[in-house]
C-alpha cells in the first residue's frame, strides 16, 4: 500500500513539475499580455524555490492557482532583500522600494480603473515591475487588504533592527507580521463567507513560523538571531550560547518542547479552517498543514534534537501527503500529523486524543 501511495505522489508531482501553458498564466483577457507575462515570471518564481508551497498550489483551479504564484514571488522577494548580505541601511533601502512600487502600482490600478482611458505605459524591466502586475490584479480579483503586504514588509524589517524578543506577546507580533499576514492573504484566494475564516488562518500561520523558530533555532543563532522569547530562556534556565552547541542540553529540549506545545495549540485551533474555506480550496489547505504539522512531530519525535542536524521530511512522505490530498478524503480530523503520544494511545487503552 505504501509503494501504490509512493507512485500515485510521483504521478501527481510529475503533471505539477510541467510549466504551465499560456492559458494557465492567463487572466482570462487574452489582450493583456503584459500580466500573463508577469502571471508567468511569478510561477518561474515559484518553481524554482521548490517550498512546501509549491505543490499546494497545483490543488487549486488555474486562477487561484495563479494568484498564490503572485503572493508567493512577492513574498520571496522581500524575503531576498532582508536576507542579502548587504549593510543594513541597503537592506532598508531595498525594502522600502518594494513598498513604494506596491503603492506606485496599486494607484495606477486604482486610476485606471477610475478612467475609461487605459492607463499609462510602464517600463517592466526590474523585478519589481515584472511581480507586481500580477500581484495587483491578484489582489484586485480576491478584495485583498494592501494592508497585508505593508505588514510582511514592516516584518522584514523588524529582522534588520530586532535580534531579540523579550516576551511571548512581542514574537507573535513579529510572526503576525510575516506569516500571519500570509496566511490571511491566502485565504482570500481561497475564499471564504464567515469572517472567522481570517482569525484561523491567522493561528496556522503563526503555528507554521513557529515551526519553522524552533527547526532553525541554531541556524539563526548563528546569524545572530533569537526568536525565542528572553522570558522563556530565563524560566528554563537557557542560555541564547546553548544554541550553539552541537547538541541540545536537556534545558533546550524543555523549553523547546514548551514552544511546540503552543504551537501545536495554534494547529488545533487553526485547522477548523478547513471547513470555512470554499471547497475547491481543502485540498491545498489540507496539504499545507498537514506537511508543517508533520515537521513538527518529527521534531518532537526526535526529542528536539535540532541542534546537531536540520530536521526535514523526506521525499517520500512528502509525495504520500501529495497522493492523500489529491485523492484522500480529507476532513478535519486528519488535517493535522498524529503525534508519537496520540499514535501510542491509538493503540493501546487510553482514549485516543483527536489530533490526526
Amino acid at each position: 500500500k505504501g509503494r501504490q501511495v509512493l507512485l500515485l505522489g510521483r504521478a501527481v508531482t510529475s503533471r505539477f513539475a510541467q510549466p504551465p501553458s499560456g492559458a494557465d498564466c492567463g487572466t482570462g483577457n487574452n489582450n493583456n499580455s503584459d500580466i500573463e507575462q508577469s502571471y508567468e515570471e511569478c510561477h518561474r518564481i515559484v518553481r524554482r524555490s521548490r517550498s512546501n508551497f509549491y505543490y499546494a498550489f497545483f490543488l487549486l483551479p488555474a486562477p487561484k492557482r495563479n494568484a498564490l504564484a503572485a503572493l508567493y514571488a512577492f513574498m520571496r522577494a522581500i524575503d531576498d532583500v532582508a536576507d542579502e548580505n548587504d549593510s543594513v541601511d541597503a537592506k532598508k533601502q531595498g525594502l522600502a522600494k518594494w513598498r513604494n512600487a506596491l503603492d506606485t502600482a496599486l494607484a495606477a490600478d486604482n486610476r485606471e480603473k477610475s478612467s475609461s482611458a487605459p492607463a499609462d505605459a510602464v517600463e517592466k524591466s526590474g523585478l519589481e515591475d515584472r511581480i507586481l502586475l500580477a500581484l495587483v490584479d491578484t489582489m484586485r480579483r480576491y478584495n485583498m487588504p494592501a494592508r497585508y503586504l505593508h505588514e510582511l514588509i514592516a516584518g522584514a524589517e523588524m529582522d534588520l533592527t530586532i535580534s531579540r524578543y523579550a516576551t511571548y506577546e512581542r514574537l507573535l507580533e513579529y510572526c503576525y507580521r510575516v506569516a500571519g499576514t500570509v496566511g490571511s492573504a491566502c485565504t482570500h484566494v481561497f475564499g471564504f463567507r464567515d469572517a472567522r475564516a481570517l482569525d484561523l488562518s491567522e493561528k496556522l500561520g503563526l503555528a507554521f513560523q513557529l515551526t519553522n523558530i524552533i527547526r532553525d533555532v541554531r541556524e539563526d543563532f548563528m546569524l545572530g538571531r533569537v526568536y525565542l522569547p528572553h522570558e522563556d530562556l530565563e524560566r528554563f534556565g537557557v542560555s541564547p550560547q546553548s544554541f550553539a552547541e552541537q547538541r541540545a542540553s536537556p534545558e533546550v529540549r524543555d523549553l523547546l518542547r514548551f514552544e511546540a506545545e503552543r504551537a501545536w495549540g495554534l494547529y488545533k485551533e487553526g485547522s477548523t479552517l478547513l471547513n470555512f474555506i470554499d471547497e475547491d480550496s481543502r485540498r491545498a489547505l489540507w496539504l499545507l498543514v498537514r506537511t508543517y504539522s508533520a515537521l513538527l512531530a518529527r521534531i518532537e519525535s526526535s526529542d528536539f534534537e535540532v541542534l546537531s542536524k536540520r530536521v526535514r521530511l523526506s521525499k517520500p512522505e512528502k509525495l504520500a501527503f501529495i497522493a492523500k490530498a489529491r485523492f484522500g478524503h480529507l476532513t478535519e480530523e486528519n488535517i493535522l500529523e498524529k503525534r508519537d503520544g496520540d499514535r501510542r494511545r491509538a493503540g493501546g487503552t487510553f482514549r485516543r486524543r483527536r489530533a490526526g
